[in-house]
């Protein structure tokens, strides 16, 4: 009970007998509470060093307890004013630590822009502004942008935020429903109470932190090379605007993929969408993060339902059936 103020449990154990029996020596006291002779006069020795015992003036050699209301109050004042002085220390090192990072933003800062070069920049970044968000998170994460170890990396700054009474939102490409890591860890997210879900294409990998900052890629092909940080509101609205549209429409993890009245899934209607403008296979699968052979899978049973021998027939056919979006 009374470790905080430097004492053991023997050591309590000794002082409160000696409140209550002033007058026994350390056989008693040994005997009392059935330890050695030796443990009792270890505790002896703390409570000297304490101040929890001072000479008798009636028996000259004799030491005696000192009260509770002074001896106690004087090592519990103590303790107060250490940690006072600590939490003073706390503050100090803490504005040191703004000072250094304020310096580190304006070093990196140009024109109102910070750039970001390669991935460790970019996660030290994350990792930044994943213990200052205050409000929320919200993100993209398409197929180009995912690394087996991107879920390990973000995860324990993650808790902490939501820990916090941050909203994390998440929206993933559709193909991640077949990837068990990305099952796995949004699993683990909606447990602590963070949303995801997903929709059949995203444009980039994306970052907005309290509506106030965004981490875009400098080359959407690549996010390896980096990402720019970007603080202009109307930007960082237009961004955020994105997102809402695109967190309206799509699934959330949890539930099937929604059918529209044609019985299409959102990856279907992008497929057709992306191959009707003249996309090759290959290109239509970076874009939905897809296979070459998962593109040919889902293109064969679309033309199936289409009842269409060739690409041709099943074009004119979904475009007669309004299949195909026009373009503007």
């Amino acid at each position: 009970m009374l470790e905080s103020l430097g004492l053991a449990p023997g050591t309590e154990s000794v002082y409160r007998v000696m409140l209550a029996n002033p007058s026994w020596g350390v056989t008693q006291i040994a005997g009392h509470l059935g330890i050695d002779v030796e443990q009792v006069r270890t505790s002896l020795d703390k409570l000297a060093e304490l101040a929890l015992l001072r000479p008798s003036w009636d028996e000259p050699g004799v030491l005696r307890p000192v009260s509770p209301q002074v001896g106690l109050a004087t090592l519990l004042a103590k303790a107060e004013a250490d940690v006072a002085e600590r939490q003073r220390q706390v503050e100090q090192t803490r504005a040191a630590i703004h000072a250094i990072a304020a310096e580190h933003d304006s070093n990196r800062e140009r024109e109102g822009v910070i750039y970001l070069q390669g991935l460790d920049q970019v996660r030290g970044r994350l990792e930044e502004l994943a213990e200052s968000v205050t409000v929320e998170v919200c993100s993209f994460t398409p197929t180009a942008a995912q690394r087996p170890d991107t879920h390990r990396a973000g995860k324990s700054a993650n808790q902490r935020a939501l820990e916090r009474g941050v909203t994390i939102r998440g929206i993933y490409q559709d193909s991640f429903r077949n990837d068990p890591d990305t099952l796995a860890y949004v699993r683990w997210l909606t447990e602590l109470g963070g949303q995801t879900r997903s929709a059949p294409t995203l444009p980039m990998m994306m970052v907005i932190v309290d509506r106030q900052i965004a981490l875009l890629p400098l080359d959407p092909a690549n996010s390896g090379r980096g990402a720019v940080e970007l603080r202009a509101t109307g930007v960082v609205m237009a961004v955020y605007t994105l997102f809402e549209q695109i967190w309206s429409v799509a699934t959330p993890f949890g539930e099937s993929q929604r059918v529209d009245d044609n019985g299409l899934t959102p990856q279907e209607i992008q497929l057709i969408q992306i191959l009707s403008e003249g996309a090759t296979d290959e290109a239509a699968g970076r874009r939905l993060g897809l296979s070459l052979r998962t593109v040919r899978r889902m293109m064969a049973q679309i033309m199936e339902r289409l009842e269409a021998q060739s690409r041709f027939q099943a074009g004119v056919a979904a475009a007669q059936r309004n299949w195909i979006r026009p373009l503007h």
